[in-house]
């Protein structure tokens, strides 16, 4: 596994990865609204403002009254609560007792000296069911000295979503385990079936989370890398470039309208008003797509991502909980994780209909139980084996054909990447407007990576 450089002293790295994770470091001790932090019966926990986080904000009172803790929440936009986080953790400013961190993020953090072990916790709260979190996610949440430091609130993969009906109208067959040639050539039968409609879906808009993610796990299935094992950058390899001049050919030729400013939304979108067939993304979409009321609920059909020269290539990703190393109350905050991450969690949840959505809401992708509960199978009988199989058949350290030098399978797990996917998605957003070619973007990307090399090589 990775050490620090002896040309990168610790603090230089820890200084790195804060301003790398989209937020500058401040000098001097940063202190977030609200002054002096947690203390005595209470926690701070920051985290982002998705739907299911929101839910359980409004189901915290239940944990108060259990344990006597109260919770207050700091809840913020994906990119402002990042920013957030990593000035408050870098610095060990102990404001926030918890936040939500990913399995990008968790290593990054863990390797700087900012989180707070988690399997001394684990080890003495054996209801919390350690074994019982899938595998992929155990391990993503696992840092180089082994230590555990992420407990997950919900994970997911990728697969291929499609419209069985217009597949059916056509006389087409989805293969259940498509490679990519297959997709495309389906999507060139598909697009146009229904007025307006286009073959597939593809994210095309800028980002090392929004378009980088699905082609990524293109190149790796493709044969390509971001660097090989001596970090020797490899974006103009063979496996890189053919996986990325196949992902822009197909998204110009079949794709959706607008695909360089299209997103996971945009897309999401596009499904349910049946502007295109097919969609290559996260499989938390499915429950969106067959929630009550989505015009596309019961059309749908789920395979695994597509692949070529891989077993599999479908991403892992979770939002996760980790505890501030400098926390004032890290017993208090475990207690928190633990039930923010717990099977009981979960059936709460599911009950609670009224206030929450029920059964169909629960945060899943991160519990095998989950997939034996009777009442979130039936609710979620489309598609909630598919994701399990999607999730535990990740390998995010061994995500391609050749030896990594640092884990991810829709990312590396090094703090300038944030940086560096972000400009290399510019650029082939680019192309896939017709701005540039291929080629060309690929020449830029690899001068950005061959930066990152000279920092790696050698460690």
């Amino acid at each position: 596994m990775r050490t620090p450089s002896r040309r990168r002293p610790r603090v230089t790295l820890a200084m790195a990865a804060a301003g790398t994770l989209l937020a500058p470091l401040l000098s001097g001790c940063w202190v977030g609204a609200g002054g002096s932090g947690s203390g005595g019966d209470s926690i701070n926990v920051l985290m982002v403002n998705n739907p299911q986080m929101t839910e359980l904000q409004k189901l915290a009172p239940r944990f108060t009254q259990e344990t006597g803790i109260k919770v207050n929440f700091t809840v913020l936009p994906e990119n402002d609560v990042r920013d957030k986080i990593s000035q408050d953790f870098a610095n060990q400013a102990g404001q926030y007792d918890v936040a939500t961190l990913s399995n990008y993020e968790i290593p990054i953090y863990a390797r700087n000296g900012w989180l707070h072990e988690m399997d001394s916790y684990v080890a003495k709260d054996p209801g919390f069911d350690q074994q019982d979190i899938l595998q992929p996610m155990r391990e993503s949440l696992t840092a180089d000295d082994g230590k555990l430091y992420g407990e997950p609130f919900y994970g997911e993969s990728s697969f291929l979503m499609y419209r069985k009906d217009v597949f059916a109208a056509k006389g087409l067959t989805m293969p259940a385990h498509p490679t990519w040639q297959q997709v495309a050539d389906l999507a060139a039968k598909v697009d146009g079936a229904q007025s307006g409609m286009r073959g597939i879906c593809l994210r095309g808009l800028p980002g090392w989370g929004e378009l980088m993610a699905p082609l990524t796990t293109v190149v790796n299935t493709f044969g390509g890398t971001w660097f090989d094992k001596d970090w020797k950058a490899q974006l103009t390899g063979s496996g890189f470039e053919k996986a990325t001049k196949f992902y822009v050919d197909l998204v110009r030729k079949h794709g959706e309208s607008g695909a360089p400013q299209s997103g996971f939304a945009e897309c999401l979108n596009n499904m349910t008003q049946s502007k295109v067939a097919m969609w290559y993304d996260a499989t938390s979409a499915a429950g969106l797509l067959e929630a009550n009321g989505s015009p596309v609920k019961g059309k749908l059909g789920y395979v695994p991502a597509p692949v070529e020269q891989t077993k599999s290539s479908g991403w892992l990703y979770t939002w996760a909980w980790g505890i501030q190393k400098a926390s004032r109350n890290p017993d208090k905050a475990w207690k928190f994780v633990s039930w923010a991450s717990s099977k009981q969690y979960e059936e709460l949840v599911g009950r609670s209909d009224g206030q929450t959505g029920g059964w169909s809401n629960v945060p899943a992708g991160k519990r095998a139980s989950t997939y034996t509960n009777p009442d979130y199978v039936k609710t979620a009988a489309a598609f909630q084996e598919m994701t399990k199989e999607a999730i535990e058949s990740a390998r995010p350290n061994d995500p391609g054909v050749q030896p990594r030098p640092a884990p991810g399978i829709q990312f590396v797990d090094i703090p300038e990447f944030t940086d560096l996917g972000t400009k290399v998605s510019q650029e082939i957003s680019s192309a896939i407007a017709g701005r540039q070619s291929v080629d060309s973007a690929l020449k830029k990307s690899q001068q950005l990576a061959e930066k990152i090399s000279k920092e790696y090589k050698g460690r």
